[in-house]
Order: C-alpha cells, then structure tokens, then sequence
C-alpha cells in the first residue's frame, strides 16, 4: 500500500449493522487458508524464481542464484532438500516432463537430465538459444508446456541508456513470446510483452501476467493468441522477419501514436510524464486503429496497487483444492506479496471475467506457486533487486485450506442488462434485496509512453434494481450505462450472510467487460428496488433527530452511562497501538512494499507523512482518493485503496501518528537496521 494517503485517522469508526449479530467480527481469509513455513536446510537461500511439483509428488525448486533442489516429503514437517543441478545463469521458471527437468536461463531453455540415476544431474542440453544485450533487465521466464507439448517461454524488454525510462528490444525476442519444440525448433508467437514473468495455460490456451510500466497502465491477465499484440511498442521491431506472425510494424505504429519522445534545449532526452486533462488514448482504440492486427487487450485487468504491482505466476486450482474455487485461477504478485483469485468466461468467442483478493501476508514476494498433491498450495519468493512487502527477501511457504467454506463472492457473470454474482453460501436476504448493499463504479487506464497511469473515466453506474435466487446463492443485479472494455468495480459491502450475519471476507471485485452478451434482460417487476439509503426517515425516528442536542464543552459524563454508537459515528482511540499490533495489517495491505517507519522508500516514511499533521477526515478522504500533487518529489503515484477495511486503516493511522507524537522518539516504530 502507497502512502501519501494510506494512513487513515486516529480515530475509530464502529459501524453497526441493524441486525443482532453485528458485534460479531467477520472471518478473515487467514480464518480459512493457512500460510506454513516449508523449512529448509540452514544456510540455503530460496530465492525462488521456478517450482514444479513430480510425478511422486517432491517438489522440484529452481533458484536465481542458478541452483535446482528436489524436496522429498515437501508437505511434512521434516522435507528433504537434495541438490539436483547448480551452476546455472538465474533460473525464472521450471518444469518437468518425461523424466526431465526443463528451465529458461537468461539466454536458452536447458533440459537437465539425471542419466545414471544417482540423484544429480549429469547431462544439460541447450533446446533452444535467443541472443542477448547483455542488459540487466533481459529476464527469461518459463517454461510452461503447451497441450500439444512444446514449451511457451517469454523475454523481458532491456530499458535505454540515456532514455532509462523505456522499454527497449535490442536484440531479437525481446518483448516476445516464443513457442519452442523439444527438436529445438523456434516459433516467435505474439508480442507486446514488457515484463511477462506470469505464465499459465488455462482452458488449453496460454495466458499471460505483465506488470504496469511504460505503456502498461496495470497488470493484468491477456490470452495470448498466435500473431497477437498486446501493448508494448518495442518487439514490434522484429515484426519484419520471415517467421514473425506479427503483421503489425514499427513504423504503422509511430505513424498512428505519439511515443513521446522529445529533447530540451541542450538536446536531452525529456522523460515523458502524465498530462493532465488530456484526451488519452486507451489500450482497445488500437483495434480500430490497426484493424488488420490481432490487438488483444486484458482478459481480466488487475487494478495497480490493489491486486497487485508486479504480477507473476498463473495457476488453475485443481478439483479437489480450495473448495468452492476449484477450476478457477490463482495469480501471485511480486511486489505486494500477494495472491489474487480470477474467474474467467467466453462472451462472443473472447475471454474476460473478474479477480478479487485471495490471501495476503507472504514473508517475500511471490514469484512462483505450484499445487501439492495434498491440494495445498507451494509458494515459492524472491524480492531481490525487486523490493516486495514481508520481512524477508526469500522464502518458500505453503497455504493449506482447512475445509471450512468462507463466506465469499464464487463469481461474478456479465449479464445483459448488468451482472449475476454468486456466492460460496446464501446471503441474507434482506441485506441481498436492498441496493444500498451495492456499488458499481467503472474505470479504465491510459495508454501512453509514461510509467504507469491514473485510473480515468470513473463513474459510478446507476443501480436499478437486483434479484435474489431462491437458494440465496445468486444476486442479479440491474445496472445502468455498462462500458464495454472497461473495469467494473463491484463493492458489495453491504451484504450479509444467512449464517452470522458476517459480511464477506472481500467484498470488492473487479470485472473487465470486454463483451456485454446477448439475452434476456430482467423485467422490473421481479426485482427488488428498495434503497435503505434513500429511504426518508420515520416519524420517530425525526423526532428523536430533533431533540438530539450536542454536549457542551467540559460536561462530565452521566456515571454508568455507555455512549450509543450510531453507524459512522467515531470515537478517539484511548492508545495507539505498537509496531508488533500493526505489523501485520501493514503486509497484508501491503503498505511495506513502499513505506518504511523512518526512512524513505518506494513513499515518505511513515513517519514523514505525520509530520504533515493531516485532520482524521483529511487522511480518510486521501486514502480512497489519492492526491499525488501532495508529495511532488516522488515519482511512482499511489492507487486509490478502496479494499482497505477502515478498522484496520484506523489502526494503522494511530501509530503513524504516534511517530509525531514522539517528538523524534522512534520507540513506537519499525526498529532501525
């Protein structure tokens, strides 16, 4: 989480729910999925960059810093790490198939092989090689093994030298993704890419994870089709070679979009910024400006800085795992040490569908995952060179699901005339039926040369009216001036479970409507359209308005009384909490990954943002809507945060402003290295 705005007031809000098992907290999603450490000889560093699990279930480990492991009984509490290969040139990905290991080094796919049978490997054979700059940022990822079993593998743009800012292909395949036979024979398959480090097959098709950048204004998860395009400018420098499926060329693309490339006076490159008030051109306005290319834009956007700033691995929950999200998708997060979950359907032959929160807290960032044969969930992390949210810079931890069924959102549909979202148990139903429990605002990102960009064009969508299934498992809801290829942010705070009364354990959902389907469209006549919010108020309840009178200053309180919260209303907290009470709702909102206590980060300091002495209603309204001006000196903006809950956000924003309190005194912070 960015601060700037991420801090919320020093108070605390207790929102009450009219229904008798309010005062009850909602489970968490730690209340279902566990995260366990996987422990590993000491002194072994797991900077994992590729996982797979074997056909005996070990699980198979690759490293940056070049080494293969194999972890016998990886699910006990006593695994058995065993080095399999070392030597190698930053493995970012691993795979296993018919005996053989396959990994991407920085320049080939290497297959490794254990001939003799004594635990190591003996033979190491070039697949396929790809030239190389000999840049930094020239990352290879994969494999994954396509159905037809040849292997997916995808190259990292480098960046200028004087214009370090943007994305560069110096050599060929950077930008690119390649499909490689195991004879070694290589065909380039789409490009666009600037950093592909998540890959993943679904439905027999290749998808793919990039991460916001230049010209990339959010992650977000594309089908890669054969001969696509998917954004970035650079690698369509190779589209002129005999085997590129890419028809689309450079110069068709600079004779259509300005790439922002200027000089000053003294002949220096200028570094392109966000324009304000602009007219900007969006991702899908290429498909009618190149209507004879395969433009292929996001299946499911991941909004930047809420599920995720660095996204990584793709992988399918198997039957059996995870209950109710079986079939569905996970995808891991680098910077934010995250895990987001994504539901997917075809609508007019193309994919698009949602992704909403799934587990956070990891000790490192999140580069690989892969599933046990036990169902639970291998987690392998790295944050070096790359900075992450958790305490450590590697790791390897598991989530395992205890088998109780969390009150969630399953899926979120497009329907004709708005969405249909279905949920893991039936709602309560007069939560369900009031339109006050929903909110649907759409958004969309700009498509330019500049790192990253603002949310643009957000509205928020009239909500006419909504159904509920008999079994209380589906809500179909009426909305209003539906934008094809946008983001749909879906807010269903205010609905309630059958069971407890708990609202859900993530009440936020993000769909990306590339196609709205056809069909029939609900008749007002079957649909709720009552609005607690815009329901006038009782007689009595005016009445009890109207003799409401505030205290004066200096009364003393009535002995015994207990003041009566209303909802909304806040009170003071008696004492801000320590590091070690905060600590863990700063990773699991990721505020760590750009903000230290007392020292400048991806943001200010914690505590330089206290120094700014914002009111409580200040700080609340920056952190759903952030003001960038406010902090001109740093260079990366921070995303509205609407996810964060605001008890948590209050706890958090006491003990920032305990740092002020202390008048230099760091004692209530993050201990210094």
């Amino acid at each position: 989480m960015k601060i700037i705005q991420k801090i919320i007031p020093l108070i605390f809000i207790a929102a009450f729910t009219t229904t008798a098992a309010s005062a009850q907290e909602s489970p968490k999603e730690e209340d279902f999925f566990k995260i366990l450490k996987v422990s590993a000889p000491e002194g072994t560093l797991l900077e994992v960059g590729g996982m797979t699990v074997l056909p005996d279930g070990s699980l198979g480990v690759a490293t940056r810093r070049g080494d293969v492991w194999i972890v016998e009984n990886p699910t006990s509490r006593k695994p058995f790490f065993r080095k399999f290969a070392s030597g190698l040139h930053e493995i970012l990905g691993l795979t296993y198939k018919d005996g053989a290991f396959y990994c991407a080094q920085r320049g080939e796919l290497t297959k490794m092989v254990d001939s003799d049978k004594n635990g190591k490997a003996d033979i190491f054979e070039t697949v396929y090689a790809w030239p190389l700059s000999g840049h930094y940022h020239e990352y290879s990822f994969g494999p994954k093994i396509a159905p037809d079993g040849s292997f997916f593998v995808t190259g990292n743009v480098a960046f200028g030298d004087e214009e370090w800012w943007r994305g560069e292909s110096r050599v060929p395949w950077r930008g690119w993704t390649m499909k490689i036979s195991e004879n070694g024979t290589m065909q380039p398959w789409a490009t666009g890419m600037r950093s592909p480090c998540g890959l993943g097959i679904f439905d027999g098709e290749l998808f793919y994870a990039d991460n916001q950048g230049d010209w990339m204004g959010s992650g977000g998860i594309v089908h890669v089709k054969k001969g696509a395009f998917v954004g970035h400018p650079a690698g369509l420098r190779w589209t002129g070679m005999p085997n590129s499926p890419v028809k689309l060329t450079t110069e068709q693309f600079d004779a259509k979009i300005d790439e922002r490339r200027r000089r000053d006076e003294n002949g220096r490159a200028i570094k392109p910024e966000n324009v304000v008030n602009e007219t900007p051109n969006v991702l899908y306005g290429l498909k009618e400006l190149f209507p004879n290319a395969e433009i292929q834009t996001p299946a499911v956007w991941l909004p930047h800085g809420i599920l995720g700033i660095s996204n990584s691995e793709i992988v399918q929950i198997p039957d059996g795992a995870f209950g109710p999200f079986a079939g569905q998708l996970l995808v891991g997060d680098q910077g934010m040490s995250k895990i987001s979950r994504v539901f997917m359907e075809k609508i007019n032959g193309e994919y698009q569908g949602g992704a909403i929160e799934f587990r956070n807290g990891f000790r490192s960032g999140v580069l690989r995952m892969a599933f046990a044969k036990d169902g639970s969930l291998f987690v392998g992390e790295t944050n070096r060179g790359w900075g992450s949210a958790g305490e450590a810079n590697e790791g390897l931890q598991r989530v395992a699901w205890n088998g109780a069924i969390p009150f969630e959102m399953r899926t979120v549909k497009a329907m004709p005339d708005g969405f249909e979202v279905e949920f893991t148990k039936p709602v309560d139903r007069k939560s369900a039926e009031d339109l006050a429990s929903y909110r649907v605002e759409s958004f969309l990102y700009k498509y330019h040369a500049v790192y990253g960009s603002p949310t643009i064009n957000k509205e928020a969508l009239p909500l006419k009216g909504v159904k509920v299934s008999a079994d209380g498992l589906k809500a179909r809801i009426i909305v209003g001036d539906l934008r094809k290829y946008y983001i749909h942010q879906l807010t269903l705070d205010g609905v309630r479970g059958a069971e407890g009364s708990y609202s859900l354990v993530h009440p936020i959902a993000y769909y990306t409507l590339n196609n709205i389907p056809e069909g029939e469209k609900l008749a007002m006549s079957e649909v709720s359209t009552r609005n607690s919010a815009t329901t006038p108020a009782t007689p009595a309840a005016a009445e009890t308005s109207k003799k409401a009178t505030p205290a004066k200053a200096g009364a003393k309180p009535v002995t015994g009384a207990k003041p009566k919260l209303v909802e909304g209303q806040a009170v003071t907290m008696a004492k801000a909490p320590t590091y070690d009470e905060v600590k863990g709702l700063l990773n699991r909102h990721t505020c760590s990954a750009c903000h230290q206590a007392n020292k400048r980060q991806v943001g200010p300091a914690f505590a330089d943002v206290a120094k700014r002495k914002y009111t409580n209603d200040q700080i609340l309204n920056l952190i759903y809507s952030p003001k960038p001006k406010n902090w001109p000196d740093y260079a990366t903006e921070m995303p509205p945060m609407p996810q964060v809950p605001k008890a948590d956000a209050l706890k958090i924003a006491a003990w920032i402003n305990s740092l002020a309190a202390s008048n230099g005194n760091t004692s209530a912070g993050e201990p210094k290295p």
